[in-house]
């Protein structure tokens, strides 16, 4: 049978994530979904389009989707829906997670790794994380789990960008981009959001596409990235004090000099990676840093073979696979990109640096 492709939805309170679930539920266009909610009571789907009452934890909906709250483990009630299912006692083509808002998504992510029940039944699609225009920049300022939640995104979409000016959104676009390159930015009114842009968008496959903006890869976009304020010991120091201060972003009122400690850098070479090398040097950093290590992808021309190696993790769990055959003629270029907490950039640089042949 074929997996069970599944969501996750998060963002901050009062970012919308209930409307973007209740529009798509009432827009699935024949595709039954199971949504499950870890929301913990702070602003439930609305009882309207639920059919019966919420003592039970799986709840028909009168559209026939299913909607359970859950009230163990995310594991054990993956399992129950996917043992209902086998059964013919629920009927449901994909599950959508909801995470409450305080939520980090890493570890909902690394249930679809670690278990292998759940691995052969679903397949995680994608992180899907909601950014409150109107209050973003205090929520980013004051909160880590904001900032986590934008680092793990495979797709954000931006609300309420009707309330703030074009250039104060502008700004949190830029920012958002600093944090996570990797997710495309979509601003959404009223969770009115076409289905192809919520679902089967393959965030997590391991295919051979990275998808990261290219200007970002362009070398002047890298300077301020990088160059101006970030790799200077000092600088990082006075930075650091202020950093959470609401006031630091008015005071600078100039976007690119937010130092969030969710960042992002880009590794890229044209050498071979030495497997061997490069398998150690990974397992050490995720060792020692992966709670901080959010998403990391690559495509990397290793040693040995002649097909791209396509790689990916989720804090401290990686995985890889053979992509497809470099074409003739193709530039062999390793590219990655790491997401994460105050990560060391110059270690992993120069670590990548060295696994190289």
């Amino acid at each position: 049978m074929a997996l069970i492709p599944t969501t996750i939805l998060t963002g901050f309170l009062g970012s919308g994530k209930t409307t973007l679930l209740q529009r798509v539920l009432t827009e699935a266009h024949g595709q039954k979904i199971a949504v499950i909610e870890n929301e913990f009571g702070e602003e439930n789907i609305d009882n309207d389009i639920l059919v019966s009452n919420t003592d039970e934890q799986i709840i028909q909906m009168s559209n026939g989707c299913i909607c359970c709250t859950i009230r163990e483990d995310l594991r054990v009630t993956l399992q129950l829906l996917a043992a209902k299912r086998r059964k013919g006692l629920l009927n449901f083509d994909r599950v959508v997670i909801e995470t409450t808002g305080l939520a980090d998504p890493g570890p909902v992510a690394q249930t679809f790794f670690m278990d292998d029940e759940i691995a052969e039944t679903f397949l995680l699609d994608a992180i899907l994380t909601l950014v409150d225009a109107k209050h973003a920049a205090q929520q980013l300022n004051d909160r880590q789990e904001a900032r986590r939640q934008v680092g793990f995104a495979d797709q954000i979409f931006i609300s309420k960008a009707d309330l703030v000016s074009a250039q104060e959104l502008d700004a949190l676009q830029h920012r958002l981009k600093h944090m996570n390159p990797r997710a495309p930015q979509k601003a959404v009114h009223f969770g009115e959001v076409a289905l192809a842009e919520v679902f089967d968008l393959k965030g997590f496959n391991l295919n051979a596409k990275l998808d990261i903006d290219p200007d970002f890869l362009k070398d002047d976009h890298h300077d301020h990235v990088h160059g101006e304020h970030c790799d200077h010991p000092s600088h990082q120091h006075e930075h650091g004090e202020h950093c959470d201060h609401p006031s630091h972003d008015h005071a600078h009122g100039h976007h690119h000099h937010h130092d969030d400690d969710v960042k992002s850098f880009v590794f890229r070479s044209d050498r071979a990676f030495d497997p061997a090398k490069l398998e150690d040097f990974l397992g050490a950093i995720v060792n020692i840093y992966g709670p901080r290590m959010l998403r990391y992808k690559g495509v990397l021309n290793m040693r040995g073979t002649e097909r791209k190696v396509i790689f990916q993790g989720v804090h401290q769990l990686m995985g890889s696979d053979l992509g497809p055959m470099w074409a003739d003629g193709e530039a062999r270029m390793s590219k990655m990109v790491f997401i994460g907490i105050d990560l060391p950039q110059d270690i992993f640089l120069q670590g990548l640096e060295q696994s190289l042949v």
